[in-house]
């Protein structure tokens, strides 16, 4: 299953978007990159040191060029303003949402490009989603990323 595939029906389970949104809000993490780690696991892949490094690599410039950028226009389109009116200002807030999950989707793909081909079994998520955490942030958000693994659809 492609990774985008795999991470909408994944991202569609029970919990998993609201786990996935408070490492993004309260840690800081990259979910597409973290999702990355979790599909590798599921798919048996098993990427090395420098696999992971350049998939955060990946997942930075991507988060600086177009999704934050973007997340920061919807999440200003969020809030009413005077002499705005609020139909057109949400119009255009749907159109920067779904502009922002377009640059994600990109991102996904990048990172599916740089996925190892399978080498085995399927193996727990958890210990990708750490790996994939600390390329990208020097703390490690162990007690969401249990909630996310705990989420995840076996």
């Amino acid at each position: 299953m492609s990774l985008w595939d795999w991470a909408r029906t994944t991202y569609a389970a029970d919990g998993v978007a609201d786990a996935c949104l408070e490492l993004q809000a309260a840690a800081g993490q990259n979910v597409p990159l973290l999702l990355w780690a979790a599909w590798c696991a599921a798919e048996g892949r098993n990427p090395d040191e420098d696999a992971l490094e350049a998939a955060g690599d990946t997942a930075r410039a991507w988060q600086e060029t177009a999704i934050a950028p973007l997340r920061a226009v919807r999440q200003a389109l969020k809030s009413r303003a005077p002499d705005l009116d609020d139909e057109a200002r949400e119009a255009v807030r749907a159109q920067v949402k779904a502009v922002e999950l377009e640059a994600e989707r990109h991102l996904l793909a990048a990172l599916e490009a740089l996925a190892p081909a399978s080498s085995g079994p399927a193996r727990p998520a958890l210990a990708a989603m750490v790996a994939a955490a600390r390329v990208w942030s020097p703390i490690t958000p162990r007690a969401g990323l249990v909630q996310l693994a705990d989420r995840l659809p076996a």
